[in-house]
This record gives structure tokens, C-alpha cells and sequence, in this order.
């Protein structure tokens, strides 16, 4: 209770930070990860739960020093106009806010939750810059070669692709940059909540945004088709309807990698095992 009422604190000391992440989040759909960010950490939190019987919670002096921390962050963006620094500072000052109740240990051991709250940072809009168009112009690539090759007359140009005679914007059909927050976000979730070794676990992480690339193409074959040959409207649905159909494929390929890997032989439990 005492930790729930420090951390509410925390978020009402900063809430125009924290009503602009939202109001973010809910009106660009490349932020809609953050959304994701709060399950994710309640998720990791419920899988880790028996830690707590091997932890105990107890004050410590290192959530002031991360709260004033987070103030400092906030306050210097602020004053720059810089608000990734913003919404990093209020995010430190919540968990600064848990860290004062539970303790660093119990900390340590709930960290891939806490270090899952910082998805709650809305990614800057140069950072999406560099990462979106790249990814769009290497979806329409390859996905228009795919049309292509099983018999689709298809014409691209940049990021747009025509197809029955009508026009297919890939970032409007498959935001590059949103699937590949969102994929991110699941892979961390995926690889944390599933026992395995850390240099597994890296491997996974670096290879999301393959991943990420991978289900764009998955989703954007079928959506093109659907605006070249259906109605609006029906294109319209699974378009929306795929965004989330992808986040189930995405876990399929994580779990076929992981499956791969045992297959090989790769050590993959974090611990040995002992012979039958």
C-alpha cells in the first residue's frame, strides 16, 4: 500500500509529463507501444513473482537519489526543450518511487519490469525518422518482389505501390517504425520471461528488428492485396486487425528460433542440466 501511494505521488509530481506521454501515445499510432509498456510490466512482474519469496523488501536511500535524479532530467528538459529528457525524468521518479519501498535487491530481481517501464518514453521523432524510412523502403522492396514473383503486376515507386490500378502507401498501409516498437517490445518480453541463457537472450534482442522487418513483410503482402482488390473498408479492418494478428506471429518466429537453437544443440537453459 505504502509503495502504490509513493508511487502515485510520483506520477501526480509530474502528471502534465505523464498526460503528454498519453496524449502521445493515443494520438500518434507510432507511439502506440507505449500503451504495450505498462502490461509488459505487470507481465514480467506476475512471471518473476516467486522471487519474492527469496527477496526481501526494505528501505533504501537509492530511490531518493534515482527520484532526484529523474527531477534533475525533467526539469533540465524542460528548460531545453527537450522532451525525451522529460518523459525520462518522470519515468526515473516513479521508479525511484518503488525503489525507495522495496528496496535495490527486490529491485534486481524485478529489474527487466522496471527496465520495461522505460518503453514508456515515446521514441523522438528524429530517432523514428532514421529507423522508419529505411524500414518502409526495404518492406516495399521486398514485398513488391514477392507480388512479383507469384504473379502480381505490381509498380513501386519509393514507398508506394500500385497494384489493380491503385495506389498503396506502405507507410500508411504498415508504419515501419510502429511495428518494429511494438515487435521490440515483445521480443523483451518474450526473452524475459522465458529461462535462458543471457548470451541467448542478447542474440534475440538484436535479431528483433529482423523480426520486426520479417512480420512487416508477412503483414504487408496481404494488406496491399486487400487495397488493390477489396473495398476500402474491408481493407481498412484487416488492416487494423493484422497489426495485432502480427504480434502472435512475431512470437510464433521467436518461438520457432528458440526452438531451432535446441534443436542444434545450443545450450540454451541458464543452468545445466543434469543427464537422464
Amino acid at each position: 500500500m505504502l509503495m502504490a501511494g509513493l508511487g502515485a505521488l510520483a506520477v501526480a509530481a509530474s502528471w502534465t509529463i505523464w498526460r503528454g506521454i498519453f496524449a502521445y501515445a493515443l494520438a500518434d499510432a507510432e507511439q502506440s507501444h507505449v500503451l504495450l509498456a505498462p502490461v509488459i510490466a505487470v507481465w514480467l512482474i506476475w512471471v518473476r513473482r516467486e522471487r519474492l519469496r527469496r527477496t526481501r523488501p526494505q528501505w533504501s536511500l537509492a530511490g531518493p537519489a534515482i527520484i532526484a535524479f529523474g527531477v534533475g532530467s525533467a526539469m533540465y528538459g524542460f528548460s531545453n526543450g527537450h522532451l525525451a529528457l522529460e518523459h525520462f525524468g518522470a519515468v526515473a521518479m516513479f521508479i525511484g518511487a518503488l525503489v525507495s519501498i522495496v528496496g535495490v535487491q527486490t529491485a534486481r530481481a524485478f529489474l527487466p519490469a522496471l527496465v520495461a517501464l522505460f518503453f514508456l518514453i515515446p521514441v523522438p521523432g528524429m530517432v523514428r525518422q532514421q529507423i522508419a524510412i529505411p524500414l518502409q523502403n526495404m518492406t516495399a522492396l521486398i514485398t513488391s518482389a514477392g507480388l512479383d514473383l507469384v504473379g502480381f503486376d505490381v509498380i513501386r515507386e519509393g514507398n508506394v505501390m500500385v497494384i489493380n490500378g491503385r495506389e498503396v502507401a506502405v507507410a500508411e498501409a504498415c508504419n515501419g517504425m510502429r511495428m518494429v516498437s511494438a515487435l521490440v517490445l515483445v521480443s523483451y518480453a518474450f526473452v524475459f520471461s522465458t529461462p535462458m541463457r543471457q548470451g541467448v537472450r542478447l542474440t534475440i534482442l538484436l535479431a528483433s528488428p529482423v523480426v520486426a522487418l520479417l512480420c512487416n513483410v508477412i503483414r504487408l503482402v496481404p494488406v496491399v492485396l486487400f487495397y488493390g482488390y477489396a473495398s476500402d473498408s474491408t481493407a481498412d479492418f484487416f488492416h487494423d486487425i493484422s497489426g495485432w494478428i502480427v504480434l502472435l506471429i512475431a512470437l510464433g518466429i521467436l518461438w520457432s528460433f528458440l526452438s531451432l537453437l535446441r534443436w542444434i544443440e545450443v545450450p540454451i537453459a541458464p543452468y545445466a542440466v543434469a543427464p537422464e
